[in-house]
């Protein structure tokens, strides 16, 4: 079957993947591609660290995610994906029966309450993995030109458009923030980030949630971190918030308890960083509708979900072969 997908970002890149395995010849046409620096798209600009979040839909998606990065990056480290130590804390639950991850995520334990930094009342470690977008998205792009997958750079505004310029008759929407005017679906919005990339030798990936979105990401081959961060809905400011660029270096000194006084703006901080989360009221779309498969509204957690929701669009493509073109989910 011949399919287009509609954007490159790290959703759209692993459903070519995983369609070009299944025998499909995959056409990848989207505004930004793999090495574009632009705010417009929010793939490049992620952290991206690999959180499981024990607050939404989609465990199965997030742990065969977990499982495919966590081979990746003990496979072929030039893919930009590595293992660290990760260290989370909340300030708005008492226990980890929530935590469904544990059993996941290797060498899991809790951090005793004696230990806690002040505001928190539970913490964990465990081993997880970051992503540099930088080095992963060029390097799957590699991959699927040597699977014989076909890009085009075009900003296309409907599903017949895509279709037109590729001659498949089957359509991924992976468009991201672009689903909000192809599928005119008014439950897309904009999640507004900012962050920094900060030179550091710290090599810990830490995450505080709860009454604040605060975290350190360590950034492959780069010798630095990305520090964060908030979440604005609806926010489409482009500029830096320079008061933002100080609250942020001082929440990321107090969760790394020292591990990050030494930083300054003006001297380790090499690049502000501003995009928009794809983010989709009422949680991700992942569905058939006619000929088109959805997969948009993971908001911050494209890559936490990447692989397990480029294997659903796989099997909602091949289902749509056997069937006809019914609706179906998953």
């Amino acid at each position: 079957m011949e399919v287009v997908i509609i954007g490159s970002g790290v959703i759209g890149l692993l459903s070519a993947q995983y369609l070009a395995q299944a025998g499909h010849r995959v056409t990848v046409i989207a505004r930004d591609l793999p090495g574009d620096e632009t705010q417009d798209w929010a793939s490049p600009w992620a952290g991206a660290g690999i959180f499981p979040q024990p607050d939404t839909n989609g465990r199965d998606l997030q742990e065969e995610t977990f499982i495919e990065f966590w081979a990746l990056a003990h496979r072929d480290p030039t893919s930009g994906v590595q293992v660290v130590k990760t260290t989370e804390f909340y300030d708005d639950r008492t226990d980890d029966s929530s935590i469904w991850y544990q059993k996941l995520v290797p060498k899991y334990r809790r951090i005793p309450s004696q230990d806690l930094p002040e505001g928190a009342k539970i913490g964990f470690q465990y081993l997880s993995m970051t992503v540099n977008p930088a080095r992963y998205l060029p390097w799957l792009k590699k991959k699927l030109d040597a699977d014989g997958v076909r890009f085009i750079r075009k900003e296309v505004h409907s599903f017949d458009e895509a279709v037109q310029e590729s001659g498949a008759k089957t359509v991924v929407n992976a468009s991201g923030l672009g689903a909000f005017e192809l599928s005119n679906d008014k439950d897309v919005v904009a999640v507004r980030g900012q962050t920094m990339l900060a030179q550091t030798d710290f090599d810990e990936l830490m995450m505080w949630q709860g009454s604040q979105y605060t975290y350190v990401i360590p950034r492959m081959y780069t010798g630095c971190v990305i520090i964060g961060g908030v979440s604005q809905e609806g926010n489409l400011d482009r500029a830096v918030d320079e008061n933002l660029r100080s609250d942020i270096l001082a929440r990321v000194k107090r969760l790394t308890a020292g591990g990050l006084d030494a930083v300054e703006l003006k001297a380790h901080v090499k690049k502000d960083i501003v995009a928009f989360r794809p983010a989709r009221k009422g949680g991700y779309r992942l569905e058939t509708e006619g000929n088109v498969v959805h997969a948009y509204g993971f908001g911050g957690l494209g890559y936490t979900f990447s692989h397990g929701a480029a294997r659903r669009v796989r099997d909602l493509v091949s289902s749509l072969a056997h069937k006809g073109g019914r609706e179906s989910r998953l």
